[in-house]
């Protein structure tokens, strides 16, 4: 049998009491259905606590805005709209979006509008008081004359830049950087024009700040475009409007892979494939974007790095603290100088840990006699659950059912294939390794899903229904669990003692050791 690579996922203590009570997942599967989706609000809570935490060791103000698009569970939204209005806020960029945070506690003074907004989205986002993070000159146009056509108040308005140049020795006669091109924003080299049409629509905007969000993880590339910011924002000033505030967008980044070593031996293991001097890693010979011409690898692979020694708080953390170029001063500095706010707008990091993904096992099979791989079906599709969608790579955790079958077995690669009639429909391209051989009945749990994978692109393909998604709390020594649109963080009544158990409650036992993930 191949020599079996791992790439076990980083789980943290909430998610891995979760997991070692196997029984009480395959109840809520067995009553729910598959897949099955399973959140945390409590963990969202904490990590926009350790984004403040960072804010507070820069003695900087501003907001935490959970970008909504990261996950559509109404227990996320409404556990967030209960921490300090001062300090947590939601990033919506559709008129859903928008809706649903209203609905769900937040007022309009706490939303963000974002992304590409149609003339309904732009007309509730004044009419509620809402900030508009503008990403155009057009779209400054369009929202001045609904202002003014309605006869609202001023809109607080961002202008979201793009095009970021600068040179490459700190500020002398070096080559020129250009930020990586987007699709969004207003190109710095039409700030002038942009700042003329601010002046022009100051009875209906109030201009508050400058905006980016780059599609990187280079820290440097980020630290030049937030220094512009604050110089475009100093210019803006010279022409007589207050700008106050920088939003640096999200991109902060989630370790799922728990080992370097892990990560850095199958990526080596790739190219090794893809060369052919070891056996193929994948259906088919996939090469995540990497390819063999004339024996040297070419290409990118389209990979997300799910190993990451600095990911979410700690990335603002060294983000705020690296010099930038031109001025040579970290950008926490620069801010504090300028007496500038901090908004940001994480998504994915603002849900790390707080779910996961449960899939049945429909069916085992050898994938070819020779091999001695298998395939494994799942009740799930590549839609339901799409971390590798998003080229992301890292092991469900095996839930045997039943004691005896927890530990048995040798360890086994497979290949995990989804319930529709597509060739194309696998929950993974690479042959994983699990710690035995699946039955019929199994759970596998995707561990770390709620952003971007759980739902983003699920769909209704041949009528199987979309996962349904519940939230669970851990109350003393039981889970409790309710639909995710039945959460609320109401917490204890008047008398103190603990609300009333939402439907479908059961006790629970105390959670034991963390069941050992694939390939223990």
């Amino acid at each position: 049998m191949d020599e079996p690579l791992y790439l076990r996922p980083t789980v943290d203590p909430p998610i891995g009491a979760l997991l070692a009570d196997r029984q009480f997942l395959c109840s809520l599967v067995d009553a729910l259905g598959s897949p099955l989706n399973v959140l945390l609000p409590e963990t969202v809570a904490e990590n926009a606590a350790r984004f403040r935490a960072v804010y507070r060791r820069h003695h900087l103000t501003g907001r935490v805005h959970f970008a909504h698009k990261a996950n559509r569970s109404s227990a996320l939204v409404r556990r967030l709209a209960a921490e300090d209005p001062a300090a947590v806020g939601i990033d919506v960029a559709s008129l859903e979006e928008l809706r649903h945070a209203l609905a769900s506690g937040f007022t309009g003074d706490r939303i963000m509008a974002t992304g590409p907004k149609d003339t309904a989205f732009l007309w509730l986002a004044a009419r509620v008081g809402a900030t508009v993070n503008l990403d155009s000159r057009g779209e400054l146009e369009r929202l001045s004359r609904l202002v003014r056509r309605h006869g609202l108040g001023r809109v607080a308005v961002l202008v979201r830049l793009s095009g970021f140049e600068s040179d490459a020795a700190h500020g002398g006669a070096g080559a020129r950087l250009l930020s990586r091109r987007s699709r969004f924003g207003t190109p710095v080299r039409d700030a002038h024009a942009l700042m003329a049409d601010l002046e022009r629509d100051a009875d209906a905007v109030e201009f508050v700040g400058a905006a980016y969000h780059l599609d990187t993880t280079a820290v440097e590339e980020k630290a030049r475009a937030l220094e512009q910011c604050v110089l475009f924002l100093d210019e803006c000033r010279t022409r007589g409007l207050t700008p106050r505030a920088v939003d640096i967008g999200g991109g902060f980044g989630v370790g799922y892979v728990a080992e370097a070593a892990e990560w850095e031996r199958w990526t080596t293991a790739l190219s090794e494939a893809v060369l052919g001097v070891r056996p193929p890693l994948t259906w088919r010979g996939h090469g995540y974007g990497l390819r063999n011409e004339g024996g040297t690898v070419r290409g990118a692979a389209a990979l997300y790095p799910a190993h990451r020694p600095t990911a979410g708080p700690g990335y603002l953390d060294e983000l705020l603290s690296r010099p930038a170029p031109a001025l040579g001063r970290p950008p926490a500095t620069l801010l504090l100088e300028h007496l500038h706010d901090l908004h940001i707008e994480p998504g994915r990091a603002l849900v790390d840990q707080c779910g996961l993904s449960l899939a049945r096992v429909l069916d085992v099979r050898p994938a070819d006699p020779d091999s001695g791989h298998h395939l494994v079906h799942l009740a799930m599709n590549a839609g339901d659950m799409s971390l590798e969608e998003h080229g992301v790579l890292v092991d469900p955790v095996l839930l045997p059912r039943g004691e005896a079958a927890a530990g048995d077995g040798e360890p086994v690669g497979v290949y995990l294939t989804g319930n529709l009639c597509l060739e194309g429909d696998l929950l993974t391209r690479r042959l994983v390794f699990l710690p035995r051989l699946p039955r019929a009945g199994d759970l596998l749990a995707f561990v770390n899903t709620a952003g971007y994978a759980m739902d983003f692109r699920a769909h209704h393909a041949q009528r199987h229904p979309l996962a349904r998604t519940v939230a669970v709390e851990r109350r003393g020594g039981s889970w409790h669990w309710c639909p995710d649109e039945d959460y609320w963080p109401a917490g204890p009544d008047e008398e103190g003692t603990a609300p009333p158990a939402p439907p479908g409650v059961r006790p629970a036992p105390d959670a034991g050791p963390l069941p050992a993930p694939s390939g223990t």
